[in-house]
């Protein structure tokens, strides 16, 4: 095993001169000096000093080796300066979210991350949840905001918020009723859904399955605003977030199809992986609770 004393060996003599003089700036005698670097060949498996030539003169792989030790020595000082230090040292964090998020609550997140953490280096990064699912696996994404779709003992879940889903249609697709409608009711209109990349597709097709509903010639799209349109224009009904689209509600450009059972609602939570232990993840999942808000859009 490659040492920090032998690397300090290394890097003396390489300074200094002379295994004499690097014993002498390490406190120690120049035998034990002689048995770091015999320690480190021994290890590394090649030589790190000529031997045919006077004086202490690396070999070519002993530069290369050098300049690696030079930089785990400077990460060892800046390790112990963190003891001392009173600044937050520099870091990035990478999040993911899918669109929904993004139109609604994750910009105010953003901004509360870069007023408490100025030195942070936020890299977001919005798609579909399978797609980030596979990044945060990937060690890609530090903490991503899913539906609960992908259960796996290998991530920590923080439950943020459930978000509430309601039937809906341009109006006048859909005739008016006192009663709500079922499912085979509805079944019977012609549909725009969210497809298999989607947490929410996945969520709600496996619960339609599992109520044995079938829409035939279903439209599916992983882009939620393609589905708004697709709506709002009467291509079909679609199953949207009834909350941050209660504007275009009022605006009488969708209207909520009352049906039964009505659609259950989806458990959102910030995932991180439970293998890379990370108070400061732990603290942003914990911050995403506080401002977490699906019910308005373009929040600032």
């Amino acid at each position: 095993m490659i040492t920090l004393r032998q690397l300090e060996a290394l890097y003396w003599i390489s300074h200094l001169g002379t295994f004499e003089r690097a014993a002498t700036r390490l406190n120690t005698t120049q035998s034990a000096i002689s048995k770091r670097i015999q320690e480190l060949e021994l290890v590394v498996g090649l030589a790190v000093f000529d031997r045919n030539q006077r004086g202490a003169r690396l070999t070519e792989k002993g530069e290369h080796l050098l300049a690696m030790a030079e930089e785990m020595l400077r990460l060892q000082e800046q390790i112990l300066e963190l003891k001392t230090s009173g600044e937050t040292p520099a870091r990035r964090l990478r999040l993911g979210v899918t669109e929904l998020s993004a139109m609604t609550w994750f910009p105010r997140l953003i901004s509360k991350v870069r007023e408490l953490y100025p030195k942070v280096s936020l890299e977001p990064h919005v798609d579909t949840s399978r797609a980030l699912d596979a990044m945060l696996r990937d060690d890609e994404l530090d903490l991503i905001v899913i539906p609960e779709v992908f259960p796996s003992d290998e991530v920590i879940c923080v439950r943020l918020a459930d978000v509430s889903n309601a039937w809906m249609a341009r109006p006048g697709l859909v005739a008016p009723t006192d009663e709500a409608l079922t499912l085979e009711q509805l079944s019977k209109y012609p549909a725009v859904i969210q497809g298999g990349r989607s947490g929410t597709g996945l969520f709600y097709n496996r619960w339609l399955r599992s109520q044995g509903l079938v829409f035939p010639q279903a439209i599916a799209s992983d882009n939620l605003m393609a589905l708004v349109g697709f709506t709002i224009a009467g291509v079909g009904i679609s199953y949207l977030p009834r909350q941050c689209l209660r504007p275009l509600v009022d605006e009488g450009r969708l209207v909520v199809i009352p049906t039964r059972p009505v659609l259950p609602p989806i458990p959102y939570s910030a995932v991180y992986r439970n293998d890379r232990p990370s108070a400061f993840t732990a603290i942003i999942a914990d911050l995403m609770c506080d401002i977490c808000d699906f019910s308005r859009q373009l929040q600032s």
